[in-house]
């Protein structure tokens, strides 16, 4: 019967371009098993069949996952819970849920009461505020963003959806160019970058606390998505994770038009 709800809710066209998106954004054969499989009417039901699929495999994500509700972060609802990416305009994109589980499940060690974490590209705020949820109490997001209309939206979308996070100063997002990443609250605990860089950001390296990690894509035409760990004397050591494909970390900030 849940089958028969999505199938009205969603077109079949539609469907199938987001899986086509789905598929090129986890491009590794490996990884990309049952990804484009997970398909909810909510999301309670994505988050079931997220792990049905095995692409959820501990609780961790789950943990914040069931409290950030992706409906109330993307611009169409009825395609929400479908694992695949989504538009949020301005030529940018919110992640398929795959990526998400990923990044939190990579991210799970550093994601604890108290940390600190910055969101490179943070869009929507989805994962900004995910990300919330598990350093609270005591701990803090900062989400950056370059273009000014995703500032407000993604803001607007966490007072709507978790007005705590911004009420009790877990989370804020601002504007600013990701590559100089935010260095005001640095050093921090985790990294996540949501848009590709053509080549690593130093200075989000250094503002990695020692014994902190940096999840982020690397590369122009072809992709990888690079784990970057710093031990506890400050050497850094890179690990490749899969191919992916994602929007570009573009340099500088945007300016509202006038």
């Amino acid at each position: 019967r849940r089958q028969t709800v999505v199938q009205s809710r969603v077109p079949t066209k539609v469907l199938a371009f987001f899986i086509t998106c789905s598929y090129i954004q986890c491009q590794a054969k490996r990884e990309t098993k049952g990804y484009w499989q997970s398909v909810g009417v909510d999301n309670e039901d994505l988050i079931k069949n997220l792990k049905k699929n095995k692409i959820i495999q501990t609780d961790f994500p789950e943990r914040a996952m069931k409290h950030v509700d992706r409906g109330k972060y993307v611009k169409k609802e009825y395609t929400a819970y479908i694992d695949a990416p989504q538009s949020i305009g301005e030529g940018q994109t919110i992640s398929a849920p795959h990526m998400h589980v990923l990044a939190l499940e990579q991210l799970a060690e550093f994601l604890r009461p108290g940390a600190k974490i910055l969101d490179v590209g943070s869009g929507s705020g989805y994962l900004t505020a995910c990300f919330g949820k598990l350093v609270q109490p005591d701990g803090s997001v900062v989400g950056i963003e370059r273009i000014p209309s995703l500032v407000n939206w993604g803001t607007s979308n966490i007072q709507k959806a978790n007005p705590e996070l911004l009420e009790n100063g877990t989370v804020k997002i601002i504007k600013g160019d990701g590559w100089n990443g935010y260095p005001e609250g640095a050093p921090y605990d985790a990294i996540h970058v949501g848009a590709a860089g053509e080549t690593m950001p130093e200075e989000l390296v250094n503002q990695l606390k020692n014994g902190g990690r940096m999840i982020i894509p690397i590369g122009k035409k072809y992709q990888e998505l690079i784990q970057v760990d710093k031990d506890a004397e400050g050497n850094v050591t890179t690990k490749k994770l899969l191919d992916v494909l994602y929007v570009p970390l573009v340099k500088g900030e945007k300016e509202e038009l006038r």
